[in-house]
């Protein structure tokens, strides 16, 4: 699991960069290979960097399980809203109508909503959702 960066050095302008378990590991290494003789890397700060990595990794990981289990729930829910009349919050303001269809977009679902005077929204959002009648 990537782990991400913003860089703090002139002139990278705040650029995303990716720092993964073996870019610990050759930092790591790097560390071991020029470390002073006579004084040796205490094995308890080591262990300590390793635990936190790895806490760090299964964090993010349960982050993106998360993300995906919210997805999965809104997908979900959007079913159930299919036939049934809805208010949603607009530009306009509220708006009112039947929810007629369901789409799927990269995971997100959209509804289309027909009003009572025929016309069609598409692309509403769930957030987008005031009530349920």
């Amino acid at each position: 699991m990537p782990i991400n960066t913003v860089s703090a050095a002139p002139g990278a302008g705040g650029s995303n960069q990716t720092l993964n378990l073996q870019d610990f590991l050759k930092i790591l290494l790097t560390q071991l290979q020029f470390q002073d003789p006579l004084k040796p890397m205490d094995n308890e700060q080591f262990m300590a960097q390793m635990a936190q990595f790895s806490t760090l990794e299964q964090t993010q990981q349960l982050t993106n399980r998360m993300d995906q289990l919210l997805s999965i729930q809104s997908a979900t829910q959007s079913v159930g809203l299919l036939g049934r009349t809805v208010e949603i919050s607009s530009s306009g303001g509220n708006v009112s109508g039947q929810v007629t269809s369901l789409s799927l977009t990269n995971g997100t679902p959209t509804l289309s909503i027909t009003q009572s005077n025929g016309q069609v929204l598409d692309g509403i959002a769930i957030s987008q959702v005031v009530s349920v009648h």
